[in-house]
């Protein structure tokens, strides 16, 4: 099993991240969270989980080993897969999320597109003992980043997602003029919640 890879990041969208390591490029699929913190670095290390299937071995990377712990958990939750787990660490921070889930807080996990009501609820009640241990472990907020928002970038991050184009780059254009400032990940995180 991989634990992590360190090396040059060649390739950084919002969605994923290339690592060069020993001459091999790793696609590693990323959250919005892990993507601000590697923002502006030439080197990185990635924290890794393995996804294997027979038709596909996806590479899940994670800034910190507590966001990492947060996905595991919730891909342990039935119908909560890599890629809605990995939507659901774009949407919230990692300490954010442990306090939803504390709280019980259906609505804020409803808002996360492919999240309905007996998700939400399921997520909450098989997940708020288990996140008890983290909570004097949860790192500070993200770093605030002063990049201006990237239109072009953000429509593609969130057609890796899965979302169309059409619609996605309405909700874009429709937070770049309603927050002329705001980051790339701000955009998305937005966006997510109004997809």
């Amino acid at each position: 099993m991989i634990e992590y890879i360190k090396g040059k990041i060649t390739n950084l969208t919002p969605a994923e991240a290339i690592i060069e390591t020993t001459g091999i490029g790793y696609l590693l699929f990323i959250s919005l969270n892990t993507y601000s913190a590697l923002q502006g670095k030439e080197e990185g290390v990635l924290h890794v989980h393995e996804d294997i299937r027979e038709d596909a071995h996806n590479l899940f990377g994670f800034y910190s080993t507590f966001e990492r712990d947060l996905f595991r958990l919730l891909i342990g939750i039935s119908g909560v897969g890599g890629q809605t787990a990995r939507m659901i660490l774009s949407a919230f921070t990692p300490k954010d999320l442990v306090g939803i889930i504390q709280n019980e807080d259906i609505r804020s996990l409803k808002s996360v597109k492919g999240i309905g009501p007996k998700a939400a609820q399921r997520i909450i009640v098989e997940l708020k003992d288990k996140v008890m241990k983290f909570e004097r472990q949860s790192p500070s907020a993200t770093r605030q980043t002063n990049i201006s928002a990237d239109i072009e970038e953000a429509i593609g991050a969130l057609q890796t997602l899965g979302f169309p184009p059409a619609p996605a780059k309405k909700v874009v254009l429709e937070i770049t003029k309603q927050n002329p400032s705001i980051t790339i990940e701000g955009i998305i995180k937005l966006a997510l919640k109004m997809l």
